[in-house]
């Protein structure tokens, strides 16, 4: 797996524990297709071909639209992509780890060029609250 850049402007980790199947919260995660049925803050999501390492998608967050490409893609455990939108480079990472029924979810994020460098304080807040909110529509998407 890539690893996100503990030195960027814009750096955030946040974990979850979702009382689901690993299956259920691998396929919430995976199917970027999907994302814009449960994820409110994602009005558009489209995967380029197959989930794999290479492929592409294009969505929308926060009013930016982003091309992103798959950098790893290991069932049940570990999936994540680099993006890029104008002025920012970022690299995003899910982890899921299943103990005791329980599935805990990590996701971990670094944003660098010009405009994070610009925005750090902003950025931060808002990738910490973005986060925060995904985690909670994942949880609540998976445990219904």
């Amino acid at each position: 797996m890539k690893s996100i850049n503990q030195q960027a402007p814009v750096s955030c980790s946040k974990s979850i524990s979702i009382h689901a199947t690993k299956e259920k919260v691998w396929a919430a995660i995976t199917n970027i297709n999907d994302w814009t049925r449960w994820q409110s803050d994602i009005p558009t999501a489209q995967l380029m071909g197959s989930l794999q390492v290479g492929s592409s998608f294009y969505w929308k967050t926060g009013g930016a639209k982003i091309h992103s490409t798959l950098h790893t893609v290991e069932a049940y455990r570990h999936f994540g992509w680099t993006g890029n939108t104008f002025g920012i480079y970022a690299i995003h990472n899910w982890t899921l780890n299943e103990s005791n029924n329980t599935i805990t979810v990590t996701v971990d994020e670094s944003m660098e060029g010009w405009l994070a460098t610009l925005f750090k304080k902003t950025f931060n807040k808002n990738l910490e609250q973005g986060m925060q909110n995904w985690l909670a529509l994942l949880k609540q998407e998976c445990e219904r």
